[in-house]
């Protein structure tokens, strides 16, 4: 049976003390902050991130160095068949292309999965890819099962302040104007590549409804069959708002019985368009029948 080494970045979610109990390697992601760089779990907190944010600092993301990619594969090499690596999705960075460009030099023996995830769905992409991997299947069959189910997830979130959408250019200053006025709380999705506007809800607890709601409708549908199997992975993540998450998953809890929901902070990529205190619900389909 080949040995499998599995590889992602920060936008994971998956900490560096996360990733040693696991067994993968997760890519640190940079961020610059009023033009000085940090990298993610490194040198930069959540706390710390999310203080900058607070105060206005300047953040702007980039990618990993292509220099510290191939060093991290090359040391993989030393002592596996092949290398799994899952970065975010392709259309909300360009590492995922500079990765796929990269891997061409290795001779196949460097898998780079497109699956178009991020955060707690790429999270268990990673998952599954150990899962996978512990199968006995090859860095080429699970790049090929990983890509065939991309698009079987959702992230939904409820978006605490406009602040922030507004300042990445997401939302016009009119339209945040009007939203803070009401106190609209937006909820937004995240399937595949996009990161859309979903519904619009006039305080937390409406947004609560329309995310679970909106689940539920998943598994009625587009879900039914896995759903009706048991075979749907459910978490809830935030950004700085752990309190009222684990208050959530009790809510999740009840509406989703026999389901077993996780509880995680989305990634940093995604709060420095959305801010602190936002909540969300991610739901994906096991990996069965392989």
């Amino acid at each position: 049976m080949s040995k499998i080494a599995v590889v992602t970045d920060s936008n994971s979610g998956i900490t560096q003390k996360e990733a040693a109990i696991l067994g993968i390697r997760v890519i640190p992601m940079p961020f610059f902050i009023d033009e000085v760089l940090h990298y993610e779990d490194i040198d930069l907190t959540q706390e710390e991130f999310y203080k900058s944010l607070q105060e206005d600092s300047e953040i702007s993301t980039s990618q990993p160095a292509p220099a510290d990619v191939m060093e991290l594969w090359d040391e993989l090499l030393k002592d596996h068949d092949g290398v799994v690596h899952i970065p975010m999705s392709s259309g909300l960075s360009t590492s995922c292309e500079t990765a796929m460009g990269l891997a061409q030099e290795y001779d196949g023996r460097v898998q780079v999965v497109n699956n178009q995830r991020i955060s707690v769905t790429l999270k268990q992409s990673v998952k599954d890819a150990l899962e996978l991997a512990a199968a006995g299947k090859s860095a080429t069959e699970i790049k090929e099962i990983l890509e065939q189910e991309k698009f079987e997830s959702t992230i939904y979130i409820m978006v605490d302040t406009l602040k922030y959408l507004k300042k990445g250019g997401r939302i016009t200053p009119a339209a945040a104007m009007i939203g803070t006025v009401f106190k609209l709380k937006p909820v937004l999705q995240i399937q595949g590549e996009k990161l859309d506007a979903f519904a619009k809800a006039r305080s937390q607890k409406q947004a609560k409804k329309m995310m679970i709601d909106a689940v539920k409708n998943d598994f009625e549908t587009r879900f039914s069959k896995a759903a009706a199997r048991g075979d749907m992975h459910l978490a809830i993540a935030h950004t700085a708002n752990a309190e009222e998450a684990l208050i959530f998953s009790e809510e999740l809890e009840e509406n989703f019985p026999g389901i077993d929901i996780t509880l995680n902070p989305l990634s940093l990529s995604i709060a420095c368009h959305i801010g602190p205190g936002s909540l969300a619900i991610a739901c994906s389909k096991k990996i069965c029948d392989y």
